[in-house]
């Protein structure tokens, strides 16, 4: 049965800690701040008041890109990805994008195809760490 969640508007500072702990625990917390961080919308999962994923959503005019996606690795596998990801979507198409994006890291790809991203360009590196950029349009 899945973990009941509910996903609500977080400030970027809210953010930091599971960035930090899930997406680059070797980096120094600055590593995960981003200079557009003021300019986004921040949505955090919680399950009885617990930060258990974040991720971050930017949007110009019809383009939609989303950042810093994380879901505490004892949480994963549980649905929590897929619902901040489907209110990102939600989020982006309110918001007049006709299409979102992203920089996965090849090894998650498999949740960015099951909501019909598909990879758009080479792959590419941070570190040692393997990237490529999915895509979608946005109905």
């Amino acid at each position: 049965m899945p973990l009941p969640i509910i996903i609500r508007v977080i400030q970027p500072e809210d953010t930091y800690a599971l960035r930090h702990s899930v997406l680059w625990p070797d980096k120094p917390l600055e590593y995960v701040k981003i200079a557009e961080d003021n300019e986004g919308q921040h949505f955090g999962a919680f399950h009885e008041e617990r930060l258990l994923g974040v991720i971050s959503l930017f949007v110009q005019k019809e383009a939609a890109r989303f950042r810093k996606f994380a879901v505490d690795p004892k949480y994963q596998r549980q649905g929590i990805g897929s619902e901040l990801l489907t209110r990102v979507m939600q989020e982006a198409r309110q918001r007049g994008a006709t299409t979102i994006a992203c920089d996965a890291r090849q090894e998650a790809t498999g949740l960015y195809y099951k909501f019909g991203m598909k990879p758009v360009g080479s792959v590419f590196y941070k570190g040692p760490i393997a990237y490529v950029r999915m895509q979608k349009a946005l109905p």
